[in-house]
């Protein structure tokens, strides 16, 4: 069961970079349209011959499941996940981070030490570009900001680093690293409001 969880949620968040929480209708019918669609998705990629497939998954749908289905499968310290879709491939992505756990691991204690300032519950936001292609993607990051202030790509990358940690990858994720969409997705193609997902 958690397994299943864990593959569901890797190609929840796979279009969670391509969709935008806009002035849309959060409901429990659009998180169960969303969870439906993304189990669909992943039997497709599961057959052994399957012919051209596109999913089209609608900002409702992913913003209702972050308010009713995600907690579970979001990292303890992350919540209220939002994405906006800016244009062009561009998005803006933010969540509320608890960085009191971050900064007490990762601070050297100095007064300098930008990690000994951390602390609490804090918006962090992070604007950038998502490419799919032949079945990777990459997001490349243009700016990164912490309660309004921008930070630099090594402070987000140990945030990221953190909050993905697993007992398989201790180091967590690379922001800036290439990455295999699953459930055998091509490509996610980005649209005003909606991620269309290519297998």
């Amino acid at each position: 069961m958690f397994c299943r969880a864990r593959r569901i949620a890797a190609i929840g968040f796979s279009v969670l970079a391509v969709v935008s929480l806009e002035a849309g209708t959060v409901s429990r019918q659009s998180a169960e349209a969303f969870s439906s669609k993304v189990t669909q998705v992943r039997r497709h990629g599961e057959a052994k011959e399957r012919a051209a497939r596109r999913t089209v998954f609608s900002q409702d749908e992913l913003n209702s499941w972050f308010m009713y289905q995600a907690q579970p499968v979001l990292p303890n310290g992350v919540t209220q996940p939002q994405v906006t879709i800016v244009g062009e491939g561009r998005l803006s992505g933010q969540a509320i981070v608890d960085l009191e756990a971050v900064g007490k691991r990762r601070s050297a204690g100095g007064s300098f030490d930008p990690w000994s300032l951390l602390g609490g519950k804090v918006p962090v936001t992070v604007t950038g570009i998502l490419h799919t292609r032949d079945g990777m993607g990459r997001f490349e990051v243009q700016s990164a900001e912490v309660s309004g202030v921008p930070v630099p790509a090594t402070l987000l990358q140990e945030l990221v680093g953190f909050y993905s940690r697993t007992p398989e990858h201790p180091e967590g994720v690379r922001v800036d690293s290439a990455f295999p969409l699953p459930a055998s997705i091509r490509q996610i193609e980005v649209g005003q409001g909606q991620a269309v997902v290519v297998q």
